[in-house]
């Protein structure tokens, strides 16, 4: 795992940092982060069907009101059809969303949408008034633009609200036709790692436990604030040298939850049979012990919960991975270009 040590080096880790097939394992402290066609045909059928049901015999309009020859009011001139006013460009050309249609997340997940360049800043008002994002319980929260740690300033704008999403809130977001997502929210499941203790205590639906962990050893600390859990994979490849931390390290490790971009992880770890509950030994990553522990926080574990780490030191940013929790709500609603 990579822990930065500050604004110009970066410091390397080991078992418990590394690239995975999906990301690389990085870190410095410099990025903390007109109607459609079947309505036009139907329109065109109803007005041949009117003209075939009200001639005369002869072929030739009936006069109103029944009374043949009398002259016809002229029909008033149809108003023209507006059009729906055109997607921003970001918006038709590589717009990616973090969620998929009918997925169901955690509680901390937000909505995020990247983009294939950067939006102006000129633009991101009219691309987050194309953005709707409605829920079926009227859940209040705001759009803000994050410097996402591998994309550039104004390819990535987020939605959260004041506060953790509440368990089975429905979630739609539309941009016109380009972009449509369904999404549910599942239980609440919120676990805070107390660096100082070696515990992680796990609050889910009503009930916690505690869990013994161990975590960034002095100078390679894990990363203190809110981190969401963006996804999970069953075994993960951690290489030190693609990091930059020679022959460290290099193997497989099982049930690993992925927290940053840059590459913490909380994940089953060996030396957690020895250290969990008593010392942080680790590069950075959160270990769990291989007699259960681990995999049954895997199992349980969604995209879009919530990992709180106290007791550390530097806090995470929010591009790095999902830290959008870390900005207070003012800070959040003042990264909005409508704000």
């Amino acid at each position: 795992m990579t822990r930065g040590t500050s604004r110009d080096r970066t410091r390397r880790g080991d078992t418990d940092r590394g690239r995975t097939r999906r990301s690389r394992t990085h870190r410095d402290r410099t990025h903390r982060g007109r109607p459609g066609g079947a309505a036009a045909a139907a329109a065109l059928c109803a007005l041949l069907l009117a003209a075939c049901g009200s001639g005369g015999g002869d072929g030739r309009p009936a006069a109103a009101g029944g009374t043949e020859g009398a002259p016809r009011a002229e029909a008033p001139a149809a108003k023209p059809t507006p059009r729906a006013k055109p997607l921003p460009e970001a918006l038709r050309k590589g717009a990616r969303v973090n969620v998929l249609d009918g997925q169901t997340v955690g509680v901390g997940m937000p909505i995020s949408v990247t983009f294939a360049r950067p939006v102006p800043p000129s633009e991101r008002a009219a691309v987050e008034r194309r953005l709707t994002l409605r829920t079926d319980n009227g859940t209040t929260g705001s759009w803000s633009w994050v410097k996402d740690r591998n994309l550039y300033e104004g390819q990535r704008v987020d939605y959260r609200p004041r506060e953790y999403w509440k368990p089975g809130t429905r979630i739609t977001l539309r941009a016109g036709s380009a972009i449509e997502r369904n999404v549910t929210v599942g239980r609440s499941l919120v676990a805070t790692v107390d660096v100082r203790t070696h515990t992680m205590t796990v609050a889910k639906e009503g009930s916690t436990r505690r869990v013994p962990i161990t975590a960034g050893a002095p100078g390679m600390d894990t990363w203190n604030g809110t981190m969401v859990v963006s996804d999970k994979q069953r075994r993960v490849l951690m290489d030190s040298r693609t990091v930059g931390y020679g022959d460290a390290y290099k193997g497989y490790y099982d049930y690993a939850v992925h927290l940053t971009t840059s590459g913490t992880y909380l994940h089953q770890n060996p030396k957690a049979n020895t250290f969990a509950g008593n010392a942080n030994v680790t590069h950075g990553c959160i270990g769990l012990a291989t007699d259960g522990t681990a995999r049954r926080f895997y199992e349980e574990v969604i995209p879009g919960d919530v990992i709180r780490v106290t007791g550390s030191k530097d806090t995470v940013d929010p591009g790095n991975g999902y830290g959008d929790w870390n900005v207070l709500w003012d800070q959040w609603k003042a990264g909005s270009a409508l704000s």
